[in-house]
């Protein structure tokens, strides 16, 4: 069936009941209806000059079309298999498709699903009936059931008749619908034991192979256990089809249903209450704008008188502070220069090093200091008047530590009013090659 594609698959299924509903043997609400895309079918527009018949009944090509599949079944069916399983103190969870069970099966039992490209026929025999299922890709294009009389009682040669006739006769008509080509593939399924000689009788009808399906490779099966089954192909498939993440392609228990017509009263009502809201709203959000400008003036005023007074003692200590640095600038304090003065002064740190430099009142300087040796605080004593500091005498004691550094001394200097010096002109110890003061330190504090 072709209907329009509206893209809604609720509107798709009125569609679809509206036609069926013309050729029903019986009342629509006793049937229940499901359907499948098979395929989209783009719109083609007429020339100008080009005019086209359009027979009663037929879709029109002019807008997007879908080409859908619909299987139909009564309610009372699906009552049955409720009070059988109810009996059973089961319940019900799907009800699908044979053929479409037939076709899920098919796909897992087919070892090269990309070689068969056109559309292929699967003819399944059971004792009373003889199953057309013709799919294309992944998707059931047709399915027939053709009613045959019972094999246990017919002559194998007029049933084998009877079934070739059927079905090629089936497939020719396939052929014949627009926009689709006769199935140049087949397979045979059952497990009667006609299924030889029926794909004999059909390969000399239709001029091409008609193998018999098998499922034991695909199905992990043995070959002894795939014949068991191959009665079975139909529940494989529905059980493979109910267990697939997607669900089953037909479910009558659940089919696809039109949506429902829209509740006139009802949208009345809502769009009403919707217009007293979105006025009571705007009254609303007008009142709660003016109250939201006052609101922020107050607090605008409030938090800078508040942030005034939190920010009061950080106000007293930059006063401070500047008054420190003008006092520091008027006394010509440049504690820095000494500092870079005094490390080029000073003997390399593999011989002396720092332990503290504090700078006090009337230009003094003192220096805590961890030296390897005596000579060495001697030297620095010279080196340090020779650069033009007055050092008061040095008072030497043991201290040693890890590194080797044995004596210790505190330095106290005064500043002269009339040093100078010209820092461009000092050249600093050169730096010791495993000096790792100016890398970044190691997780957890270690060099």
């Amino acid at each position: 069936m072709v209907v329009p594609d509206t893209g809604l698959t609720g509107t798709i299924a009125a569609l679809v009941r509206f036609q069926v509903a013309r050729d029903l043997p019986f009342r629509l609400d006793e049937a229940i209806i499901d359907f499948q895309i098979v395929r989209r079918l783009p719109a083609r527009l007429a020339s100008d000059t080009e005019t086209t018949t359009v027979s009663t009944g037929a879709a029109n090509d002019s807008v997007d079309r879908v080409e859908v599949l619909v299987a139909i079944t009564r309610q009372e069916s699906l009552e049955f298999l409720r009070r059988l399983t109810e009996a059973a103190g089961l319940s019900l969870a799907a009800v699908g498709w044979i053929s479409q069970a037939n076709a899920t099966c098919l796909r897992a039992a087919n070892e090269a699903p990309g070689l068969h490209t056109g559309p292929r026929a699967l003819v399944a025999i059971k004792s009373e009936e003889v199953g057309i299922e013709i799919l294309e890709g992944r998707s059931l294009l047709f399915s027939r059931g053709l009613p045959m009389p019972s094999s246990k009682d017919t002559e194998p040669e007029q049933w084998i008749r009877t079934a070739t006739i059927e079905v090629v006769r089936t497939l020719h008509a396939f052929g014949g619908t627009p926009g689709r080509t006769e199935p140049e593939s087949a397979l045979i399924l059952g497990g009667t034991g006609l299924e030889e000689a029926l794909s004999a009788s059909l390969e000399t009808r239709l001029g091409f192979k008609v193998p018999p399906v098998t499922l034991a490779r695909s199905s992990g099966l043995d070959s002894s256990e795939a014949a068991a089954v191959a009665g079975g192909f139909s529940s494989i498939g529905l059980a493979l089809g109910a267990t697939d993440p997607a669900g089953l392609e037909f479910d009558f228990l659940n089919p696809k249903r039109p949506t429902p017509p829209p509740d006139l009263r009802k949208i009345r009502m809502i769009a009403g209450a919707t217009a007293a809201l979105v006025l009571l709203a705007a009254v609303l959000g007008v009142r709660k704008t003016l109250i939201n400008r006052r609101e922020a003036t107050f607090t605008a005023l409030q938090t800078e008188l508040i942030t005034g007074e939190k920010k009061r003692p950080v106000y007293r200590q930059m006063i401070q502070q500047a008054a420190t640095l003008k006092a520091w600038s008027a006394e010509e304090r440049d504690w820095l220069d000494h500092y870079a003065y005094l490390s080029a002064v000073l003997p390399p740190s593999e011989e002396i090093y720092l332990t503290s430099v504090a700078f006090g009142p009337n230009r003094a300087i003192r220096l805590g200091v961890q030296a390897r040796n005596g000579e060495v605080l001697g030297k620095v004593d010279r080196l340090l008047r020779a650069a033009g500091y007055d050092v008061k005498p040095l008072a030497v004691t043991p201290g040693a530590d890890r590194n080797g550094y044995n004596f210790r001394t505190t330095v106290e200097l005064t500043v002269p009013s009339k040093l100078k010096f010209d820092l461009t002109k000092l050249t600093p110890p050169a730096r010791p090659a495993d000096d790792v003061s100016l890398e970044a330190p190691r997780k957890g504090g270690v060099r």
